[in-house]
């Protein structure tokens, strides 16, 4: 058993596999074509942050046995404060949720139509995508998830790394953006999109509820601090190969890149087959990944703020990301762009992510969760993580109501 669960890698391969998504791919390949390898270091502390918030959450599920819907839910008294949390996470969660999941799905079509070099199926795949992961989230088997999970971030690793080796990085000026901060002229909204893509708030749900399902007893935090340190910087260093394939590929040259859809195909004149195969791989692999972890993340937010069993078997929970799957296969299907929902969520999601990292902080700090409370190292980092949470937060809310210009 000691042997197992030191290799155990679980429940934060789910968070690699949630953060990575089409969205990511294109932001991370919009900061290398326009900054070359100078943002790497933003990255590189997004790993760092996003490590931080990942072991307050899996921490606080293990020892309370409890996702973070229901620790809110129980910290909470008031009835007035406890509905407008319900509110914000039903928002910014799960109304979110449902929109980007049209974009989780239309980038995994993107991949495989890259792939057989076709775009007639374009169509029907989102269906057949979404089927597919209304299948597996169906059979409500943690373990089942969990494992298909792991396999597409490995999937990922491998087809990113691979692209990443076949465009010839420049490793001088990549090891320099990765230690040494920079901030070229406008790259200030990509650095807050490249943290934002990384520090999400319902990964913070899904985390802590995933690993109170994976591991039953305090005892085995060791085993889920070890899973975090494998799968988050794996997850960064998909990220990092990404914006480092658009460097090698595009910084300096006249390119344009509007999307997804670009990626793959661009890299054709320059790379070949080759490089086009790997890129729509791991787009592939992207968009199934947070095409099934997305609603999971909400049926789990969503059940624990609303008192519900955290059963993958039981109705509310099904019906939670069932709903979700199927606005997002409507919308990648028929290629709607849903500007004032995003809009909404966007607004949302810039008030929850701050009030869910200072929640974080403050729950861990509470005398019932005895000597597993944050130390004052884990404070001071946390405090750190909670104010450039709140920074972002506030450009999500400028960017939404357009003070940025």
């Amino acid at each position: 058993m000691a042997r197992q669960a030191r290799y155990s890698v679980g429940p934060a391969a789910l968070v690699a596999a949630a953060f990575i998504g089409p969205g990511t791919v294109v932001t991370a390949t919009l900061a290398g074509a326009n900054f070359g390898y100078a943002l790497l270091w933003a990255l590189v502390f997004s790993v760092l942050a996003t490590m931080v918030l990942q072991e307050m959450a899996a921490r606080l599920g293990v020892v309370t046995q409890q996702g973070l819907g229901e620790n809110i839910r129980a910290a909470i008294t008031r009835p007035v404060l406890r509905w407008l949390a319900v509110a914000l996470v039903l928002a910014a969660i799960v109304v979110g949720n449902s929109v980007y999941q049209g974009g989780n799905l239309t980038g995994a079509s993107l991949g495989i139509s890259d792939l057989i070099g076709s775009d007639q199926a374009r169509g029907l795949t989102p269906l057949a995508l979404g089927i597919l992961a209304g299948i597996i989230l169906w059979i409500g088997s943690y373990r089942l998830i969990e494992r298909v999970l792991i396999g597409l971030v490995a999937l990922m690793s491998v087809a990113f790394i691979a692209t990443f080796i076949l465009t010839r990085p420049d490793w001088g000026p990549l090891l320099t953006g990765l230690f040494i901060p920079s901030l070229p002229v406008g790259s200030i909204l990509t650095v807050v999109a490249l943290i934002g893509t990384t520090v999400v708030p319902y990964n913070l749900f899904l985390h802590a509820s995933s690993a109170a399902q994976r591991w039953q007893s305090a005892d085995q935090l060791p085993a889920a601090r070890r899973d975090l340190l494998i799968a988050i910087p794996v997850g960064g260093l998909i990220s990092v190969a990404i914006v480092a394939t658009a460097a090698s590929a595009f910084f300096g040259r006249a390119v344009s890149l509007e999307g997804a859809a670009d990626l793959g195909q661009s890299l054709h004149p320059l790379f070949g087959d080759a490089a086009t195969w790997f890129m729509a791989t791991g787009l592939f692999a992207a968009g199934i990944s947070s095409a099934m972890t997305a609603p999971l993340a909400s049926a789990y937010a969503l059940s624990g703020v609303l008192g519900y069993p955290r059963d993958l078997k039981s109705w509310p929970f099904r019906l939670t990301w069932l709903a979700i799957l199927i606005i997002g296969i409507t919308i990648a299907s028929l290629g709607i762009r849903p500007v004032s929902v995003i809009w909404f969520a966007q607004v949302a999601n810039g008030l929850l992510l701050p009030i869910i990292a200072l929640f974080l902080l403050w729950v861990c700090n509470q005398p019932r969760l005895g000597s597993y409370r944050n130390s004052m190292s884990q404070n001071l980092l946390g405090g750190v993580v909670c104010l450039i949470a709140v920074g972002l937060g506030l450009r999500s809310l400028a960017s939404a109501f357009g003070w940025l210009g």
